[in-house]
């Protein structure tokens, strides 16, 4: 009898264990924690979107050896409180394979001390923080480049034309002093400092002090390290106001979300972007990514989705590598990853978890069109 009860227990354990990676066996679930409603909805949504597209086609064409991609997103208004919660679910239902493009710094700050514990793969983040980076960590992988590789670009640019007096406007969290210190990193390699700081507050476009302290410094360049709709407002006043600067942007504040907020004031705004032009059809992956986004209805394209897109085909490649066995099998199966996509590269290692350090400038016209 205490036989039959050991074996009933055991057979009861065993199942209830591996319960949450059956579900790895039926289909490939995601978990996502993106802003899709507030001031940074445009980001979510459009990162969603790419990224959707491009599951949808895989599951269209069979899926990977029959199993098919979920991506199951939930909306964290750009909060980090409510980033952490959605991570929590996520891994407490236990049916996801890996967490994937989570939209924002401080989101992604407070959602990975949640997913390293349970040691889910967090795959795709847009943003460029080093938080992400370093110290490196085994669960977290970045398709992106850094904040540092592209302030490093931007203050190169600014510097090459004679220019020292540079100015900072940042969100007032992780990602705002994320990309201050990598403009200040950036400016120290070239003797230089930060000539003036201010912040704005995350959701938020009251810019009044922030714009009182660019007035008085009268800065050659103002980089800005904020979401678009702060960023938006900051640059329509400062123009109102003869603020003679060139700005910045960093390429998480969403170009296509950017310009439309800018209105005509976008003439002569620059962004670094970490993608290659979602308009530019003459490299395999941006044709494909446009076939596709025509064929699901989506007519915009955006810098953003495009990001969603090719984190997802990234993320794809590794699955059909055996990724989709296990969490484990797809670190294993990331770390042995580099891809090809015909103007993007993608190179991942067991000791370096960063995929690309593709950077390139770009200017907004009047009309919100980008040059590059």
């Amino acid at each position: 009898m205490k036989y039959r009860n050991l074996l009933a227990f055991a057979t009861a354990s065993i199942i209830a264990t591996a319960a949450p990676l059956a579900s790895f066996a039926q289909d490939i679930v995601l978990g996502q924690s993106a802003a899709l409603t507030g001031p940074a909805q445009e980001l979510g949504k459009e990162m969603q979107l790419g990224a959707k597209v491009y599951f949808d086609a895989i599951n269209a064409a069979g899926g990977i050896r029959g199993k098919k991609i979920v991506l199951k997103t939930l909306d964290d208004g750009y909060e980090p409180p409510r980033a952490e919660a959605n991570t929590k679910q996520f891994v407490d239902d236990g049916e996801v394979l890996a967490l994937f493009g989570y939209v924002g710094t401080p989101t992604s700050a407070a959602s990975i001390p949640v997913a390293t514990k349970a040691k889910v793969p967090f795959f795709g983040a847009f943003t460029g923080a080093e938080l992400l980076r370093n110290p490196p960590n085994r669960y977290v992988f970045n398709v992106r480049a850094s904040y540092f590789d592209e302030t490093e670009a931007i203050v190169r640019q600014m510097t090459q034309g004679g220019i020292t007096k540079i100015a900072v406007f940042y969100q007032n969290d992780s990602y705002g002093q994320a990309g201050l210190a990598g403009v200040e990193r950036a400016l120290t390699r070239r003797n230089l400092q930060v000539a003036a700081k201010a912040t704005v507050e995350r959701n938020s476009t009251d810019v009044a002090a922030a714009l009182a302290t660019m007035l008085a410094a009268k800065p050659e360049v103002v980089i800005m390290i904020s979401a678009y709709s702060s960023c938006a407002e900051f640059i329509k006043q400062a123009k109102a106001k003869q603020l003679v600067a060139q700005f910045v942007n960093v390429s998480f504040v969403g170009t296509r979300a950017l310009a439309k907020a800018l209105g005509p004031a976008a003439d002569g705004v620059m962004i670094s972007q970490v993608m290659p032009p979602p308009t530019a059809n003459k490299f395999p992956i941006i044709a494909e990514y446009q076939k596709a986004m025509k064929a699901a209805g989506a007519a915009d394209l955006s810098y953003t989705s495009l990001e969603g897109y090719i984190a997802a085909k990234v993320l794809v490649e590794a699955l059909r590598r055996g990724g989709d066995a296990s969490r484990e099998a797809l670190v294993k199966a990331l770390e042995g990853l580099r891809v090809d996509l015909g103007g993007f590269t993608a190179a991942f290692a067991a000791d370096n978890h960063n995929a690309s350090k593709f950077v390139e400038m770009t200017v907004l016209n009047k009309n919100g069109e980008v040059r590059y």
